[in-house]
């Protein structure tokens, strides 16, 4: 591993100094435009060479006929082109040290054979040049620790919160013309669509990842697995330094046709991919909502000591249906211990057992809000108790709300357990306000409650990883496969 990750084959994709943009800067929804306002409005500081030679200037950028014309070293190329150019270009690019190159352009292996063809040629061409490629049939990457923003489809904003979570896969839908990363409260560190995989692939990225300091957990969104043994290897080292989860499509025949039409790609057996997760460590995912939405449980809260999950409601049946998913995900009810139990029946009557169902307290005690705050510090507090799911009810009335943020705010301070919390009520608005403040806080809340246990649950079986290894991931895992290998 290089010492300076930055500089590292993978790395030179996040961090280049200067790039050159090759294909059209027509005005429009795609393309060179798109990319120079995109780089320039994120922040990115290096230097940007567009290039065409039907070209002057693009946003106050001299353009160049060609990248041999640009008088200055280029870390990187962005390359929108026709497929059947992409030879040409690439040579010019070997004459000129360019290292890297973001291949955008489709028409490749996800298109026929002779687009297959293409990329064969395009692949080893590359590799007796010394350049490395990223797609092609790529949306490319973001680096949002130096704004490093080359999206190539407008997406409506350019600057992306800075957080832990890299957010990987083999499609666009991951990238900001995708998806609303201004909504995504806990951030992102890298974000990388490694299209057709005719180079770079899963296992450079997860090298990579897996020693990136900007990044504390890696989401993947895969339909292949090129070359089995070396992933696995990939993936346990990544997991051994961060939490790991992946989302692998193609589980069907009809799904892994598809995923052949959409990169090129010939998908791993679904069996054989589950029992590499448990052999790796990898926490697979089941849903592609998923990429984004679960690696909350891991930015900002630490990891469960154990399996023993308390409820604090006011709907029993939300309750129950969170047993039932604790079930599913190898955890269990928590049986409060004998001092918080009497302290919460103190409080009202039946109160003291788990779920806590807060409901009809609510209704027979004034000010029954202005107890919240110590009956979660008393549950978090008792000894039995590994982790909390919190059902919260949202109403427009301030007071509600502002009592809620301030037991978060207390917890925060006070309480090293985990937290995940699903929020209801009458007023969409007042919901989203009240998820918006407590993520800020630093807690993840989702918006079912079968997400907020199955969270839980990854987390769970990360924390059995670190302290088993493969044991430990084996034995917590609901319904693994086994007798499997990828080989």
């Amino acid at each position: 591993m290089h010492r300076n990750v930055e500089d590292s084959p993978v790395g030179c994709f996040f961090y280049p100094r200067s790039l050159a943009i090759i294909g059209s800067f027509r005005e429009g929804h795609f393309g060179g435009f798109v990319i120079a306002r995109s780089l320039m409005k994120a922040g990115y500081e290096g230097a940007i060479f567009p290039v065409n030679p039907g070209y002057k200037e693009v946003h106050g950028l001299k353009v160049y006929p060609s990248i041999r014309a640009v008088p200055e070293k280029i870390d990187i190329a962005i390359v929108m082109i026709n497929a059947k150019s992409v030879s040409s270009v690439l040579k010019e690019c070997g004459d000129r040290k360019v290292g890297s190159v973001i291949l955008v352009s489709d028409g490749f292996a996800e298109r026929d054979e002779e687009g297959a063809r293409l990329q064969s040629e395009i692949s080893y061409l590359a590799k007796s040049l010394g350049v490395r490629i990223l797609g092609p049939n790529t949306a490319g990457v973001v680096n949002t620790a130096n704004g490093f923003n080359p999206c190539p489809y407008e997406a409506g904003y350019y600057k992306l919160r800075r957080g832990v979570t890299a957010v990987c896969a083999q499609t666009g839908m991951i990238n900001p013309q995708a998806y609303p990363y201004p909504d995504m409260r806990f951030g992102v560190s890298k974000i990388c669509d490694l299209g057709n995989k005719c180079d770079v692939d899963e296992c450079d990225l997860l090298d990579y990842l897996a020693e990136d300091r900007e990044t504390g957990v890696i989401s993947m969104y895969l339909e292949s697995v090129r070359n089995g043994p070396r992933f696995l290897r990939a993936a346990r080292r990544a997991a051994e330094r961060k939490p790991l989860l992946v989302m692998k499509a193609g589980k069907t025949e009809e799904g892994a046709e598809a995923s052949r039409s959409h990169t090129g790609s010939l998908a791993v057996d679904d069996r054989i991919f589950d029992a590499a997760c448990v052999q790796s460590g990898i926490l697979r995912l089941q849903r592609f909502n998923d990429v984004f939405e679960m690696p909350k449980i891991f930015a900002a809260q630490k990891l469960p000591s154990g399996n023993r999950v308390a409820i604090l409601t006011v709907t029993g049946g939300v309750a129950v249906a969170a047993i039932d998913e604790c079930a599913k995900q190898g955890l269990s009810l928590s049986k409060l211990a004998g001092e918080a139990g009497a302290e919460l029946e103190r409080l009202f009557v039946g109160l003291g057992k788990n779920p806590v169902d807060l409901g009809p307290m609510m209704a027979a005690v004034q000010g029954a809000f202005d107890l919240y705050p110590g009956i979660v510090d008393t549950i978090l507090g008792d000894k039995n108790v590994d982790a909390l799911f919190t059902v919260l009810w949202a109403t427009p009335a301030g007071k509600v709300i502002s009592r809620y943020v301030e037991t978060y705010e207390g917890l925060k301070a006070r309480s090293h357990k985990p937290v995940v919390t699903w929020i209801y009520g009458p007023d969409a608005q007042a919901t989203a306000e009240l998820s918006r403040r407590l993520e800020d806080i630093g807690f993840p809340v989702y918006n079912t409650p079968e997400k907020c246990i199955r969270a839980l649950g990854l987390a769970y079986r990360y924390g059995r990883f670190l302290a088993h290894g493969t044991k430990g991931i084996e034995d917590a895992q609901p319904g693994h496969f086994s007798g499997y290998c990828m080989r």
